[in-house]
């Protein structure tokens, strides 16, 4: 696969917002840019060279999902991004490291990160990730906490990796997983740290459908236009319906937090982290031709 060299130059230079004829949020966002057309937003990912999901690109979401909650006028998000190689990149490994003494009790709120996707699986809008390329770690949890899925066959790979480094998927993947695949089907995505081509992330339910490059972005225009129509209130309450149909969630979600903390205080999450930075992790080529396989280079204490 070959690296998108352009895209990769402007790393240094921010996105700014667009619009189409409406209002988009006046804040100057680095990590994404806003494209508005009547009802839709479309949020595209502008964080070259891989859409790394550091500290500025959660802060930057937290600062849209808040504008999406006092805007009704936006009816549908669609969540894609500017690069061909990469949709959403995993966390900031950096963001681990820093050595845990002990566990701590069981936490009685959630994380930033498990709140900031539970807010976005709340808003009141309906809410579309569009998956053209790599989706790791926090990105495949960002594309399961949205209402709904679809991929470009051949290009999109999501892949979750953090049981390999020695913790888990700890914004809310334990938890959302199980309710749109099973238990067993999680289990094989989170245990085995392997990519899943688009092909078998819409047999296990992880997106909604899988389509030919060609006729990925007409059927989500249509959709989103379509849903764009309909009354905000209606799009808001239908969400709210259906998701009184799970048991509840921040339960589970509290229960992943005291989980990933016990795998963070044994050290060997933030050793086999350190490893994989050292090996070339956060760099394109790393991530798009040896990080899977990487994976299952890091045994080490707890083997």
């Amino acid at each position: 696969m070959a690296i998108d060299v352009d895209w990769k130059r402007r790393q240094a230079q921010p996105a700014s917002p667009t619009s189409e004829g409406a209002n988009v949020p006046d804040r100057q966002y680095t990590r994404f840019r806003l494209v508005r057309n009547g009802a839709v937003l479309r949020v595209v990912f502008d964080h070259p060279p891989m859409n790394l999901f550091d500290q500025t690109m959660i802060s930057e979401c937290s600062a849209l999902l808040d504008f999406l909650r006092a805007d009704r006028s936006v009816r549908v998000v669609l969540f894609s991004s500017a690069g061909p190689d990469f949709f959403l990149g995993h966390a900031d490994l950096s963001l681990f490291l820093a050595p845990r003494e002990g566990v701590p009790p069981k936490p009685v709120r959630l994380t930033l990160l498990q709140d900031l996707f539970e807010r976005l699986r709340t808003v009141p809008q309906a809410t579309i990730a569009v998956v053209e390329g790599r989706a790791t770690g926090a990105g495949v949890e960002l594309v399961t906490s949205c209402d709904m899925a679809f991929a470009a066959r051949g290009r999109a790979v999501l892949t979750l990796f953090e049981t390999a480094v020695g913790v888990l998927p700890g914004a809310t993947g334990t938890q959302r997983l199980p309710r749109l695949m099973g238990r067993q089907r999680s289990l094989e995505f989170i245990l085995g740290c392997q990519d899943f081509d688009t092909d078998l992330a819409e047999r296990y339910g992880v997106v909604n459908r899988a389509f030919d490059a060609t006729e990925l972005w007409p059927f989500v225009e249509n959709l989103a236009q379509r849903i764009g129509t309909f009354p905000s209130e209606a799009i808001a309450m239908n969400k709210v319906a259906v998701d009184a149909s799970e048991h509840p969630l921040a339960v589970g979600l509290l229960e992943e937090t005291h989980a990933l903390d016990h795998a963070l205080a044994t050290g060997e999450g933030q050793r086999r982290m350190a490893a994989l930075l050292e090996l070339g992790a956060q760099t394109p080529e790393f991530e798009l031709r040896k990080f899977t396989a990487a994976l299952a280079t890091l045994g080490g204490s707890d083997d």
